[in-house]
């Protein structure tokens, strides 16, 4: 195994790791996935929710739009959430080595059930409160599984890995090929509403976005359920999972210290661009042939994306790596750090911004934002939160709700304004980070 806590740091009690001790080439990346999940979840926020599915359920899909569509596909859409997740298993097991290596305070594996209970606690209030496509329960549900990985050495990791990632495919795959079939008609009619939905559907779900918040109960809470059951089981245990356990591997491997060759990174880069996007061109071209057919598309259309996710998802890695190495566009590294170090805030201010401009306690244009609209909002909402998060992290030693989850995990209130000289300095980005949380 890698070890990642210098020896410095081993004396030292449990607790939070100072802004000074971590890995910027880590919280760069983090930032950079955080604000690239939001090109795909404004969809969500924005649209119907069979659109984020199936691009031929509402709205026009031509010109501009297609085009808005297609490189969402092709680039973002379960490419920075598994650049999240693998952030996510990475960071299990930096706070693991911490934890255990300190000697003192709570002892690792309860602090990292504790941590993870409050996580799920989080994404239960966030999905129904606010919006039901939350990602924080699944996150802490699929820790308490993969933390049993941390001891694990890199190629175990790996082929675990790929094995949980072929048993979610094979879900698919089985559903599609062997029940799909056998469907009756009132399942099949059960599901197209979901897939696409009539006239009247649209608007039952476009009026309850647009009401009142009580009124948007009767669409938000059914829908994270079934986020959290069905689709939990069948799709995101086993992707978060893989993508967790791939992250422990590459960050035994310092994969995100910015710290391999640049022969290395480019080949990840290759295999993303001359792999991943290929084949995630080949299942659009079968989609669009089959005319988005739910029983295909839902099930074994969606192989080509789930498969080349991960490739695309390595290259985007590769490339954030490559310009850590460098030094152009510091400044801009400096803040995407300094969101990457707030990601949990952030993704949390992304979904109340949203949720703003388009639900009914808020603007209310909620289906009525076309995708080249969309993705302008997008563009305006990362200027915000590049600008907020860097001034943010001159007062403050973490995000708000960084560092509500840190007190409540350690069972005490952590310090939070910074004080005297203790402002926040990054590492130089080609210089030799020192070893920090990821979370």
């Amino acid at each position: 195994m890698t070890d990642s806590v210098t020896t410095a740091e081993r004396g030292r009690t449990s607790g939070p790791v100072a802004a000074t001790e971590r890995i910027v080439p880590i919280d760069v990346l983090r930032g950079f996935a955080l604000l690239g999940i939001l090109v795909m979840n404004i969809q969500s926020f924005a649209m119907v929710g069979a659109a984020y599915d199936n691009p031929t359920a509402l709205g026009d899909l031509h010109g501009a739009n297609y085009l808005v569509w297609l490189l969402s596909h092709l680039l973002t859409d379960q490419k920075f959430i598994s650049i999240f997740s693998m952030l996510f298993g990475a960071g299990i097991v930096l706070m693991w080595q911490k934890a255990e290596s300190s000697g003192e305070g709570v002892g690792p594996t309860r602090l990292h059930y504790r941590r993870m209970g409050w996580l799920i606690l989080f994404g239960l209030l966030h999905a129904y409160l606010l919006w039901y496509g939350d990602i924080l329960y699944t996150y802490g549900l699929c820790g308490l599984f993969v933390y049993l990985f941390r001891r694990k050495s890199p190629s175990t990791l790996v082929s675990s890995a790929l094995m949980v990632a072929a048993i979610g495919s094979l879900i698919a795959i089985g559903l599609g090929s062997l029940w799909v079939p056998h469907w009756s008609s009132h399942t099949r009619a059960e599901w197209m509403e979901d897939w696409l939905p009539s006239p009247q559907i649209i608007h039952e779900e476009v009026a309850a976005y647009r009401g009142s918040w009580i009124d948007q109960m009767s669409e938000r809470a059914p829908t994270a359920f079934y986020i959290q059951t069905s689709m939990f089981l069948t799709f995101y245990f086993w992707k978060c999972t893989s993508l967790m356990l791939l992250g422990m591997a590459l960050f035994k491997l310092r994969a995100f210290h910015a710290r391999w060759s640049r022969r290395r990174y480019v080949l990840l880069v290759g295999a993303g661009l001359l792999v991943g996007i290929p084949m995630i061109i080949v299942g659009v071209v079968q989609n669009f042939a089959r005319h988005w057919e739910i029983g295909y598309s839902y099930f074994l259309g969606a192989q080509y994306n789930y498969w080349g996710s991960y490739l695309v998802a390595l290259g985007w890695i590769g490339l954030i790596m490559l310009w850590c190495q460098g030094s152009r566009a510091a400044a801009l590294q400096q803040r995407m750090a300094a969101v990457g170090r707030t990601a949990f805030s952030n993704y949390i201010l992304q979904t109340v911004i949203c949720t703003t401009i388009f639900y009914g306690y808020g603007f209310g244009y909620f289906g009525s934002v076309s995708r080249t609209g969309q993705i302008l909002i997008v563009f305006a909402i990362y200027a915000v939160q590049l600008v907020i998060a860097p001034v943010w992290l001159r007062h403050f030693q973490f995000g708000p709700l960084e560092w509500l989850w840190r007190s409540v995990t350690y069972g005490k209130r952590r310090p939070f304004r910074l004080r005297g000289d203790d402002g926040w300095r990054l590492t130089a980005m080609g210089g030799q980070p020192g070893e920090g949380a990821v979370r």
